[in-house]
């Protein structure tokens, strides 16, 4: 049987710097990429430190063995892999995680994300193409990245900033709220921090939308064997427990989630 999750050395086929500190990587893992769906993520090991770092796959493309990770430095690992030079190698493993659930091409989607939870956002609504619009948030134009790439897949794009310098000025709750006013789409996917979400899942819940969340927790092995990730949720039995983000998510349906 052929595995789900690989983990090798692979070469940075591109390497772009997109905002500061804010880097985008095209590695070429044939393996990984043939079996990574949107919303998945990959585990990155920084050289030097023990505990792997999770990225989100921003982009999949099988055909020519590619995934792209845009990544945030937030601490002294992300910033030994964002030292990783085009051509030099990192040490991958994945696909990890439970992805976005994509439906027909032709249903309509609404993509929400803020801030580095904006670029798994991608490759889901790429898969709509001309049926998503993409809701976008950032602090301000400095932090704004991947707006034209949402634009190449054919979406409609809403940009939002904290402070106006971009865009309209505001948050993504206030622009999904006019965009479920004017019209009902299938499904609404989302990214980016707990009172982000925790928004448009009241959001989806109040016009009747169908709503998946990708959570952002902080994570020990990847794979379920710790509790570093662990979110509160509830069964379908009202029941709250806990469920590891990332082997039991990163997405979960909004209503299951207890935010």
């Amino acid at each position: 049987m052929e595995p789900s999750v690989f983990q090798g050395s692979y070469p940075v086929v591109r390497k772009t710097a997109c905002a500061k500190q804010t880097f985008d990587f095209v590695i070429h893992c044939p393996d990984i990429a043939k079996m990574a769906q949107a919303g998945q993520f990959v585990h990155v090991k920084a050289v030097g430190f023990t505990l792997r770092r999770p990225i989100s796959i921003c982009q999949i493309n099988p055909e020519k063995g590619n995934i792209r990770i845009v990544m945030e430095v937030r601490g002294d690992g992300t910033a030994q892999i964002a030292q990783t030079p085009e051509g030099g190698m990192l040490d991958v493993m994945g696909p990890l995680g439970h992805g976005f659930q994509l439906l027909e091409p032709t249903e309509s989607a609404v993509v929400v994300g803020g801030g580095i939870g904006v670029p798994p956002m991608l490759e889901t609504a790429s898969h709509y193409g001309e049926n998503a619009t993409a809701i976008l948030g950032f602090r301000s134009a400095s932090a704004a990245i991947l707006e034209e790439d949402f634009q190449r897949a054919g979406c409609q794009v809403v940009l939002c900033t904290d402070d106006g310098t971009k865009g309209r000025k505001g948050f993504v709750t206030q622009a999904l709220k006019e965009h479920l006013e004017q019209s009902k789409p299938s499904i609404i996917y989302a990214c980016g921090p707990l009172p982000m979400l925790k928004g448009v899942a009241a959001l989806a819940k109040e016009y009747g939308v169908r709503c998946q969340v990708s959570m952002e927790e902080r994570m020990g092995c990847g794979v379920g064997a710790c509790l570093v990730c662990a979110c509160k949720t509830k069964r379908p039995d009202g029941q709250e427990g806990f469920s590891h983000v990332c082997k039991n998510g990163p997405v979960f349906e909004a209503e299951e989630v207890v935010f």
